[in-house]
């Protein structure tokens, strides 16, 4: 028991799992029915799928600009929370932004909404999430504390709102939105109050040493971007995690709760369905990094591939809402195994001082232009040809990238063509 109560003593672990699970708790309380308010006649916006795409188009293309300049940022604060506390401060308003403007702005003037949602989403939400992951991966570096712990944390915050956000989503959609400014004001004094002596000395010490080998320069952030494998590292996101994203986030929400009779029940089944999948993706997040050392990196993320391949191809085969539940589990397995060993492969192959621009660049933000794109075109499909058809489509496309990356990425002691780094690197706990 002692030894499991002990990285509650270091307080930058404790502060930087409870910044994790505020910041996921206060996002999917909404988040994880956004998709569901836009399509829903009977308590959304009733959008089609076209619609749907242009808002994930455009909330991509917005995100994109937000998350170069927010790796470019942290990555010179270090572990500074300056940026982190904009994002949460930001994230308070979303109650009233989406109760009293965003849903007006849609129905009314349908552009200037996306525009507008997608500026606030890709500042406060959107672009945010790898920032805040990459501070904390940061912080575990420097304090001692394994990063995937902290994020389960994240995981459960989510769940633990999932499993909220369903039942409430019947009665008002309204409330998800109000409490989630509620949660982030939580965050946002979490983050203003709570900081450790250590942090404290650590950031004196940057601000002291400007020219310390921890801050990267613009030269190292240039030169890092003319590697010709880290566009290969992008292709392959954009190709896997953003088909999976699409699919998850602007597809699956609806058309699971369109199986049963009911769409109130279906949305409320989600919702549970939701808490218990993420549950279940917070004990993984603790398993992932041991699979992670037993078979490598680079095995670990194929897997994770693989499990994302066969999720959307199952979604095509059934109408089962049972099946369909068993089906949707699969993505507690996903996350993990895709997430965690992306962002490990990013810091074994290339210079970890860059964690924070080469996490958003080279997974947010391939995923973003994929998400651009794809969203519109995937959402006209889904219209004409049905969910069950795209679905088949998408499957066949993660499939053919899957085999693009055993080919092409690295193997976990290879270095990197013209990566000065990678002689520093060194497969760790």
């Amino acid at each position: 028991m002692t030894k499991h109560l002990q990285p509650f003593k270091n307080v930058s672990y404790v502060q930087s799992s409870l910044t994790m699970f505020l910041y996921f708790a206060s996002w999917s309380i909404w988040w994880s029915l956004f998709q569901i308010w836009l399509a829903s006649k009977s308590n959304g916006l009733g959008l089609s799928g076209t619609e749907i795409g242009t808002i994930y188009s455009v909330n991509s293309f917005v995100t994109i600009i937000f998350l170069f300049s927010y790796g470019l940022i942290q990555d010179k604060l270090v572990i500074k929370r300056t940026l982190i506390i904009s994002c949460a401060s930001i994230s308070v308003l979303v109650g009233p932004f989406f109760t009293l403007v965003y849903k007006d702005l849609i129905q009314n003037h349908f552009f200037v909404g996306v525009i507008a949602g997608s500026i606030f989403l890709s500042a406060g939400f959107l672009s945010a999430s790898g920032v805040y992951e990459t501070v904390a991966e940061k912080l575990s570096r420097f304090f001692n504390f394994k990063y995937g712990q902290a994020r389960a944390w994240g995981s459960i915050g989510f769940a633990l709102s999932a499993l909220i956000a369903g039942h409430l989503f019947v009665i008002n959609p309204d409330f998800n939105f109000w409490l989630g400014s509620l949660l982030s004001l939580f965050l946002l004094l979490n983050l203003i109050l709570l900081k450790s002596k250590n942090e404290k000395k650590m950031i004196k010490t940057l601000r002291n040493h400007p020219d310390d080998a921890s801050i990267p320069t613009a030269k190292d952030m240039i030169e890092t971007l003319k590697m010709k494998h880290l566009w290969v590292v992008m292709l392959f996101i954009m190709f896997t995690g953003t088909f999976y994203g699409i699919y998850d986030g602007q597809m699956f929400p609806d058309f699971y709760t369109k199986l049963f009779d009911n769409p109130k029940t279906g949305q409320t089944m989600y919702g549970n369905l939701n808490s218990l999948q993420v549950f279940c993706e917070a004990i993984m997040m603790g398993i992932v990094p041991i699979i992670m050392m037993k078979i490598g990196v680079k095995p670990t993320l194929m897997l994770g591939v693989s499990v994302m391949f066969l999720r959307i191809g199952l979604s095509a085969s059934t109408d089962s809402p049972i099946l369909m539940s068993l089906i949707k589990m699969m993505h507690a397995l996903e996350v993990p195994l895709f997430m965690l060993p992306t962002f490990r492969y990013l810091t074994l192959h290339f210079d970890p001082k860059l964690s924070a621009t080469l996490y958003l660049v080279g997974l947010q933000i391939s995923g973003q232009i994929g998400s651009v794109l794809l969203s519109t075109p995937l959402g006209i499909l889904r219209d004409n040809i049905g969910y069950n058809y795209t679905f088949i489509l998408i499957s066949i496309i993660v499939m053919i990238a899957a085999v693009f990356g055993f080919i092409l990425l690295k193997n976990d002691d290879e270095m990197v063509d013209g990566d000065p780094f990678l002689k520093n690197a060194q497969l760790t706990n």
